[in-house]
Formats: C-alpha cells, structure tokens, sequence
C-alpha cells in the first residue's frame, strides 16, 4: 500500500514597493505545515548573487585574504581560494608545492576584479566574496571559469542522475564554461535543459560586456526580486498550488509557471479577501510565523525549546515541561528530545540559522536513545537546502550542528538590537534608572545660572512615572536646596 504524498502549497504575500514574504507549506490534517520561509524589504534587498566590478582595497597577509571595494558600506572579504588564477599577477604552478599561492604575490592593492556575493554582511562583518562565478537558471547553472559538467549531489536517484549524466552529453557550454544541473531538473527533456543554457549564455556574455564598460566599484549584475526566485528555485512539481496577494505579480508569476508546468492551468491562485482577513490568517499559519520570531517554541508534550544568540554561536536549549518523577523520566526524556529533534530541524530552516549550533538535549542514560535522537534530527534536516553537519551526542547531551545559511534570515533583516539593553536581554530596574535619573538632575541644577526660576527634565514616560510616584520626596528636596521649580516630563 502506498502512502498519500501530502501536498505542497506556496504562498507568496506581497506589499508593493515594500516587501515580499514567500512561504512553503505542507497541507496537514488540521492546518499547513510550514516548512520552509523568506522575507525580502525593498530596502533591505539581498546581495548574495549579485555580480559587482570592484577594486582590491588591500591585502592581509596574515590571512591570507583580501578586503574588496565593490560599492557596499563594508568591503567585501575575500580569501585566497576563491581567487580565480585569471586574477594572478604572476603565474602559480599548484603541482608543485602548495595548492594555493602567497595572495600578497599575486594580486595587489587597486587591482579591480569581478566577484560575487556569496554570503551576506552580518553584523561588524563584510560579505564573503567570490571570483568564481555562478549564474543559476531554472534547471542548470553556469559556472564560467570552470570547465565542469556535473549533477547536483541532491539528485540522490541513481537512475535519474544518470539519465541527466547522458544528456549531458550532448550539451556544449563552450569554451571556459562549465554547467550543473540542478535538483529541479529531474524528469526533464534535453531541449529543455539546451533552452537554459542558451538563456544562460546569453546571461553570461552581456554581463562579461558590462563588466569591461563600467568604472569599478559598481552593480554588474543583480538577482531577481524573492518573488521572481521564489518561482525559479522552489517552484517543483510538488507543489500544487501557488497563492498570491498581490494582482500584478500573481500575473508575472503566472506567465513564468505556465512556460514550466504548461499542464497545470490553474496553478496559481490570486487571494481576494484581503478586507476580512490576511492571506496567512486564511489558511492558519499566521501562528507559526510569529513563532520564528519567538525566543520560546512549545512542543507537543509540553516541553519547550529556547534560543540563545551569542556573538559564536546559536544555543538551544530543551526544557523539560511536564516531566515528573523518577519512573517515566527516561521514556518522557525520549520523546521530548525526539519531538526537539523534529522542531529544531525545521526552526533552522525558518530562520535560517548559520554556523555553529549547539543543541542541549535533556540527559539520557541509554546510548540506543541517543543514537535514536540523533538519527531523527539527521532525517528531519535532509530536505534543508542548506549544507550542514550533524555532530553525535555527547554524554551531557550536547550535540553540535554546523550549518550554512542560504541568505538573509527573516530575523536578521526585521530584528533590531533593543535600545534599553543593548542586546544583552536585561535591563537595568527603574529604581537603578531613576537614580542615576537623580544623579544627572542634580548635576544639571547645578550648572544652571544664578536665579533661573525653572528646570525642565526630560526622561522615558516609564522612568519619568517613576520618579514622580517614588522620588517625589528627594524631587522636592532637590527644589528647596537650588530654589528651581522642577518640571519632570515623559519625552515626545
């Protein structure tokens, strides 16, 4: 008996001019599933694919690594191995000795180069660049500078990744040009694949002509809107139904999916009851939304999952909820670290969180139970488009995953260091801030001239209430001692 395939749903919202969120979801029993989740501001569009001409602002011998000007705030970095041997100065021979060259030997300060974006700016910290450029289309990617032909590792059917080897053939990208062929193109015809490259090809010679036409630093290339990607890199037969807010791009959409899945007709969807209630209330994942946006995610026995960004790394820790007593702890240890397992996988996804985790699992004493938990976390990551590494369990139930992040998280483009505490998630109290509130008010009195007859302090609407119905005692005193009419008022 063969098991029903769920079916996929993708929902794209749009705010014109302003934003563009695209979810994937699996249609459930009760409600979607969302699985996968992208934000995109107009303000904040992504640069992780963009092509720029820029100008090698300095060399770091000590890394080994250079810091390219390619017209962003913070240059770009930019490490010895991703340094096509095109851009070396003086010729390099990787059989003999070392595979990769003394970067201060080979390329200097003002030399201009074309990199690509690989990984966006974060924090204190530039965005990672590349000279070994890729261009994705809907079913192959071009790498120019690498003569290779290859088969995306996810295409994990034997068959079929060798049926896409044998019509690779038959492809001729041309000289100093190399193609992959991607998931997406499993079940394709080799006119198909031929259109792509010619598209590609295309792609590939007008950005080779800007990039000699233009003054370093500048934009050569830019990556479509999220919509536009949306339907170039996750639209699959999979996915059922396509539902869009927006009238404008539904039609944009439909008109791309109709050349994909000419067969499927009524793919996309146009939401209209926007009045009543938004496209994500309508088909109940507004919940889980804003539960990506949560430090705390209940799981199904009680337990709760809490997440800690530090400068290093992410922490996630595993709250035991209802586990009591001696006798079931094991058995309740297992299934809230399996039902962790299961929500955490998908949590990295949603947030798409990048390079270290260390997930603190509740301690189990039977190794099979470890191995278990380890098994179903392995299982639950491998649809994540991102590459990553699930390390073992240790004996205080730690286990490390390493994971790379596949563009601008929906935290890190929406979320801002909180003004009152800088990031550290606490505060100082109100009788800490209206002291030091006391303190800045008697230095002000004292600096004011001889006979100023008032004096008007400025705080928070929360501190200045405080002070009012606390201080008003030491307020007074401090009006009688500099004969100064005090006037505490919230700032506007």
């Amino acid at each position: 008996m063969t098991t029903k395939k769920s079916k996929l749903r993708m929902f794209i919202s749009v705010l014109p001019g302003e934003q563009v969120e695209v979810a994937l979801a699996e249609e459930g029993a009760k409600e979607n599933q969302v699985k996968e989740y992208y934000v995109e501001m107009v303000h904040q569009a992504k640069t992780k694919g963009n092509i720029y001409r820029g100008i090698i602002n300095n060399v770091d011998t000590n890394l080994q690594a250079a810091f390219v000007n390619y017209g962003a705030e913070k240059n770009g970095f930019l490490q010895i191995d991703e340094v096509h041997p095109e851009y070396y100065n003086t010729p390099h021979d990787a059989t003999k000795g070392k595979k990769y060259p003394l970067m201060q030997k080979v390329l200097k300060a003002g030399q201009e180069v074309l990199v690509q974006v690989v990984k966006e700016p974060t924090g204190s910290k530039g965005a990672f660049l590349t000279t070994y450029l890729s261009m994705p289309g809907r079913f192959l990617v071009l790498t120019p500078g690498r003569e290779q032909i290859g088969v995306s590792r996810k295409v994990e059917d034997d068959e079929e990744r060798g049926r896409l080897r044998e019509m690779l053939e038959g492809l001729n990208p041309g000289p100093g040009l190399g193609v992959i062929v991607r998931t997406v193109s499993a079940g394709t015809s080799k006119t198909t694949l031929q259109r792509d490259l010619q598209f590609l090809k295309r792609l590939w010679k007008d950005i080779r002509k800007k990039g000699t036409e233009e003054s370093a630093p500048c934009l050569i290339y830019k990556e479509p809107d999220l919509a536009s990607r949306a339907v170039r890199d996750y639209l699959s037969d999979d996915v059922a139904e396509v539902w869009v807010d927006d009238e404008h791009t539904a039609t944009l959409i439909e008109d791309y999916s109709s050349l994909l899945f000419p067969r499927k007709g009524s793919l996309v969807k146009v939401y209209k009851d926007q009045q009543s209630r938004t496209m994500w209330e309508r088909f109940g994942i507004q919940r889980q939304l804003e539960q990506i946006y949560s430090r705390e995610v209940t799981l199904p026995s009680g337990g709760r999952l809490v997440f800690d960004q530090t400068e290093a790394l992410m922490a996630i820790d595993i709250n035991s909820g209802k586990i009591s007593g001696k006798t079931n702890f094991e058995s309740m240890a297992l299934k809230t670290n399996m039902e962790a397992a299961e929500t955490v996988a998908q949590q990295l996804k949603l947030r798409d969180i990048g390079g270290q985790v260390v997930i603190d699992f509740i301690e189990m004493r039977d190794r099979n139970h470890w191995r278990e938990v380890e098994k179903t976390l392995r299982n639950a990551m491998k649809n994540d488009r991102a590459r990553h590494d699930v390390g073992k369990m240790s004996r205080f139930g730690l286990l490390q995953v390493v994971r790379q992040r596949t563009g601008s998280s929906a935290l890190s483009i929406t979320m801002e260091t909180c003004p009152c505490c800088k990031g550290s998630g606490l505060r100082r109290n109100m009788e800490w801030q209206s002291l030091q509130a006391l303190r800045e008010i008697h230095r002000q009195l004292r600096a004011l001239p001889h006979g100023t007859p008032s004096f008007v302090f400025e705080t928070g609407a929360e501190l200045a209430m405080h002070l009012l119905n606390h201080k008003r005692e030491r307020l007074l005193d401090l009006e009688r001692q500099f004969g100064v009419h005090l006037d505490i008022r919230p700032a506007r």
